[in-house]
Formats: C-alpha cells, sequence, structure tokens
C-alpha cells in the first residue's frame, strides 16, 4: 500500500552501467572493462566508441569498486578540527580551499570536507577513511606543538602534507623566486611528511619594524588557539624581535584567544582597562582585528591616533572598516594551491619535501600612526 505522498515523490535516477554501456556500443562488457581502465585486449577503434557511449550516458567509476580493485579513490581529504561557531567569520579556510580545489578540478579529484569537534575525532576519521579507502591522500592543516597525526598517517601509509607547520627537512623547496627556504627552528622531530609552511618569524618582523618606525613600546599579540604551531611560533617571534629591539617584555606580550570575533573583543576591553595600556594591537585574524577597533570606537578612543591596530591576515574586512586597516597581505589561495600540488606530487611518487610559501607583506593603511607617547 502506498503511503500519503509516496507517490508524489521522484525516484532516483538509474545510475548507468558497465552493461549498459556494453549494449549500447554493441560490445562484451569484458570488453568496456578494459577500454574504460586502459587495459589492453581491444582496439584502439573499439576503445574511443565504449569512451564515447560512457560519456554520453554519464557514466562515472563507482568509487567503493575501485578502491576495492587497488586503484585510486580519486579523492583528498581536509579535516578541520576547530570549533564550529569560529569559522563561518573566518575568511582564512575559505581561501585556503578555493586553492587547494583551482588544483583538484584541473585533475578531476575530489576534494573531501569535514569538520569536527576535536583532534581525537580528527585521527578516528583518519582511520576510517583509510580503512575503507575513501581517500588518496590527506591535507593537515592547525599543526600542533604535540600532534599525534603525523606518526599516525605514517603508520597508516596514507600520504599527507601538513600545512603551516615543521616537520623533519627532506628536500627543501622554496616558494618560485624565494630566497632558499630553511625549515623553522623548532621544527621538532617527526615522520617525514610532506610540509608547506609561512615564515611567521620574519612576518612578525616585518609588523614589529613598522610599530617600532612609528614609535611603538607597548605593543600587545592577540593571539589564536594556544597549542597550535603557528600560535607558539608567532608568539616567540614577537618576544624574539621585541629582544632584538630593546623593548620591555613586561610590555610586549601576546594573549591567546580561539580566533572569534567575540574573544577577540573581550581581550581588547581588558587590554584597554589596563593602567598602562597598549599603544598598538596585533590581532592574529581579520575578524578579531575589526572587533577590536569596534571596541575601541565604543570607548571613544580614536584610532591611530589613541591606538594602532594591525591585523595578521588581510580580507575585505580590513579594506572597508574605518578607518582601513593596516594587515599582512598573504597569497592564501596560493598556499592552497601549493599544499595541493605537493600532495599530488608525492602521490605521482615524488619525495617529501619541505617548502616554504611566498612571504607576505605589510600592507600599511590608515589604523596605523606615530605613537602617542607619554
Amino acid at each position: 500500500m502506498t503511503a500519503p505522498g509516496e507517490a508524489a515523490r521522484p525516484k532516483p535516477a538509474r545510475r548507468p552501467t558497465i552493461k549498459d554501456i556494453a549494449r549500447r556500443a554493441g560490445v562484451s562488457e569484458s570488453a568496456v572493462s578494459f577500454a574504460l581502465n586502459d587495459r589492453p585486449g581491444v582496439s584502439r577503434d573499439t576503445r574511443a566508441r565504449v569512451r564515447r557511449v560512457a560519456e554520453e550516458l554519464g557514466w562515472q567509476a563507482n568509487s567503493a569498486a575501485r578502491a576495492l580493485s587497488g586503484e585510486r579513490a580519486g579523492a583528498l581529504g581536509l579535516v578541520l578540527a576547530r570549533p564550529a561557531q569560529t569559522l563561518g567569520v573566518e575568511s582564512f579556510f575559505l581561501q585556503l580551499v578555493s586553492g587547494i580545489q583551482e588544483v583538484l578540478s584541473a585533475r578531476k579529484i575530489a576534494l573531501l570536507f569535514q569538520v569536527v569537534e576535536d583532534l581525537g575525532t580528527e585521527c578516528a576519521l583518519y582511520r576510517r577513511w583509510w580503512a575503507e579507502r575513501r581517500v588518496d591522500g590527506v591535507l593537515v592543516v592547525d599543526p600542533r606543538t604535540e600532534d599525534p597525526r603525523p606518526e599516525l598517517l605514517t603508520a597508516l601509509g596514507l600520504p599527507a602534507v601538513v600545512i603551516g607547520g615543521p616537520a623533519a627537512p627532506a628536500a627543501v623547496a622554496p616558494y618560485p623566486d624565494a630566497a632558499p627556504a630553511v625549515p623553522p627552528p623548532d621544527a621538532p622531530a617527526q615522520p617525514p611528511l610532506a610540509t608547506v609552511w609561512a615564515d611567521d618569524a620574519k612576518a612578525m618582523a616585518r609588523i614589529l619594524d613598522h610599530l617600532h618606525g612609528l614609535g611603538h613600546r607597548r605593543i600587545v599579540h592577540v593571539a589564536g588557539l594556544p597549542g597550535l604551531a603557528h600560535t607558539e611560533r608567532r608568539i616567540r617571534s614577537l618576544r624574539t624581535e621585541a629582544a632584538l629591539r630593546g623593548l620591555d617584555a613586561r610590555h610586549v606580550r601576546s594573549v591567546t584567544t580561539d580566533y572569534s570575533d567575540a574573544e577577540g573583543a573581550e581581550a581588547t576591553r581588558r587590554l584597554l582597562d589596563d593602567a598602562r595600556p597598549p599603544t598598538a594591537i596585533i590581532y592574529d585574524n581579520d575578524v578579531m582585528a575589526v572587533a577590536g577597533t569596534a571596541v575601541a570606537a565604543g570607548r571613544g578612543i580614536p584610532v591611530p591616533a589613541a591606538l594602532s591596530i594591525v591585523a595578521w591576515d588581510d580580507s575585505a574586512l580590513c579594506r572597508v572598516t574605518h578607518p582601513r586597516l593596516t594587515a599582512l597581505v598573504r597569497d592564501t589561495p596560493g598556499f592552497g594551491r601549493l599544499a595541493a600540488q605537493e600532495l599530488l606530487a608525492v602521490l605521482d611518487g615524488g619525495p617529501h619535501r619541505t617548502v616554504q610559501g611566498e612571504l607576505p607583506h605589510l600592507e600599511a593603511r590608515e589604523s596605523t600612526g606615530p605613537c602617542p607617547c607619554d
């Protein structure tokens, strides 16, 4: 008996099969298999006819069947273990994925993307993908200072590229036209995975050069999540660069957040409540920088006359906020393209390399100015 409304429910279209192709092309099913898998046993004309019919019917190879036969899955994985509330407003990952997808689409490779709650769930997902042969390799983001993923992926034999973090150096390759790459000095001993990384130390030095040149001596860095490798590198870089310039460590420091606008605003309020508040604040992303600017405006603190603000990542937000925000400008889609290219190279039999991304430049805008020194 048909349930109410069931008759109106459209039935899913039946996927074409090898039998359908064989019937229309007038050949055997084995001939179709040989032709589609590029194996000997059929003539050039038959191979061309079978492929033409397969395209007309919209046939695609079954990924599960390909995996069982030992062929590639035709997909790469990307897992993001971040608090869900921090993702909706941050443009970095969208730009990164757009660069990755640009490379993969040219090779007709899918990107399997999933957001999870924590690192343990991410590791469990890698095990499941490996067992089910769902992906040919993975792109690993947000490397930790103590990270179980490199060892796990090496044990599974699942090819991977770590984006943005240190790795044990193998063949080191710089970004095109860049100076020779040197692995981060704080790189821990890890299994040899391919890595693309950014020089956070030099990026921080560029920001400190700008602010120090404007006379700022009380500078606070509103950082992202503690425990992330790049967060720790930036914190150490601020400390090192401040010491090189003779700045007082009591007035040049970092505070950590979850990258959200809410925590960025709250950190700003606490800093401005200090007896001697900073004259310049560096925010680890554009969202927190905009939130901090809004807090200053709400308190009647003019930017940059009384407070200079720098965003680590540039975006449309930085360019439309009043005043426009000074920001580090980097090619994030290009970083994604670089990571995808490295993983495809590994899958094609290439070495596990450590590759340095392009060094960002600082775009000075209206949110930074001379220090209102007291």
